[in-house]
């Protein structure tokens, strides 16, 4: 256990151990406070676990959305076109050419709802990319500002302008600050001759459709724009698609239980990490989640404000990316943001939480159904 954790983690005290009495007591999310070195930002900066696999060719278009089949063959050209950045063998080097500079748009924007499959195509841009995995970067709007807060703006350029890819999945328009920060730093990268992928969320008050908005990004990052293609994805949240519905939250008893039968499993009563989560940076909480193989929740309840909430999304796709499945007792997930927070500007972001979550109860459904044999 790392020597940042609590070297005796304590389970939900309203817990009801197995009876026998022979289980090892779950670890408690509430107990960890990982610290997380610069040098480990950097090394992740890798599609998460969740799309290590992820190709083109695992990318399943949906047959009415034409857009998804274009977007794996525009995507798939882009990899094509990205220098692998390695030097020309020697013998070749006297004859050898300047590569001459790529034409068109060094950055492809994908604008789509939530749902698509847009990290997956993402990701599956990250993999087909001709460098070797220590010239390519891919992480989240938040993981790129805190990598700027660890290294100092300088020292990303350095480190990044060395790449030959950047993937930015979510990419923040809700914080003026971070956005100019950000499309600085994609300009210095650009200079550098980086490719750039981004996705992103909406602006506050910008309410749509459930989609993402290209003209809202391509604005807010101002002299990049054109610098990016957009590309439009149409359709459906995958996660939803031919499937039935979430199932219902268990009972305290039943929750506790599979917490304790289940080896790597985590049980904490859900207010007590919400107020954990406020003491923990979110750029932390994917090391929170190390190890954690059944994240177990009792007393599921609304988020009481939209601080809270937003903490709750990161956590929400820390534990997406990690496949991680999520058992709970309490209301469900539909029930966890007010109808006036899916109707103000972070709305995409809690029905992104409500339908990763969904996706994660509906794994931790086979958890139970394993106890119960």
């Amino acid at each position: 256990m790392s020597p940042s954790q609590s070297s005796s983690p304590q389970p939900d005290p309203t817990a009801v151990p197995p009876a026998d009495g022979d289980a090892a007591a779950p670890a408690a999310l509430t107990a960890r406070a990982p610290h997380v070195p610069a040098e480990r930002l950097v090394a992740e900066m890798v599609p998460p676990p969740r799309f290590q696999g992820a190709r083109f060719d695992t990318y399943l278009p949906d047959p009415k959305q034409p857009s998804q089949t274009e977007a794996v063959q525009v995507l798939s050209d882009f990899a094509d076109s990205i220098e692998d950045g390695r030097p020309a063998p020697e013998k070749r080097r006297w004859f050898a050419r300047k590569p001459a500079a790529p034409k068109g748009p060094r950055g492809v924007y994908l604008d789509g709802g939530y749902g698509v499959g847009k990290t997956h195509l993402l990701a599956s841009l990250w993999h087909a990319t001709p460098a070797p995995a220590e010239r390519k970067a891919f992480g989240t709007f938040v993981e790129l500002t805190n990598l700027v807060g660890a290294l100092g703006f300088q020292q990303t350029v350095r480190t990044l302008g060395e790449h030959r890819l950047l993937c930015i999945d979510e990419f923040e328009l809700d914080d003026p600050g971070d956005t100019v920060l950000v499309s600085s730093l994609l300009g210095k990268l650009v200079d550098a001759g980086v490719a750039l992928a981004a996705t992103s969320n909406t602006l506050p008050g910008k309410l749509g459709e459930g989609r993402f908005a290209a003209a809202d990004f391509l604005r807010e990052i101002q002299g990049l724009s054109a610098q990016f293609r957009p590309l439009r994805i149409d359709g459906e949240d995958y996660r939803h698609r031919g499937l039935p519905d979430a199932p219902a939250p268990y009972d305290d008893e039943t929750v506790t239980r599979t917490a304790y039968r289940t080896p790597g499993a985590s049980l904490d009563d859900f207010p007590s990490l919400l107020e954990h989560l406020s003491t923990v940076h979110p750029s932390r909480y994917g090391a929170m989640c190390d190890g954690i193989e059944a994240v177990c929740l009792t007393d599921v309840q609304a988020v009481p404000d939209q601080s809270t909430a937003l903490r709750l999304v990161v956590l929400a796709d820390r534990l997406y990316d990690r496949e991680v499945p999520v058992l709970t007792s309490g209301k469900a997930f539909d029930e966890l943001f007010s109808e006036e927070m899916l109707r103000g500007g972070y709305r995409k972001k809690y029905f992104r939480a409500i339908s990763r979550l969904t996706a994660l109860a509906r794994d931790a459904g086979a958890l139970v159904a394993d106890g119960s044999r």
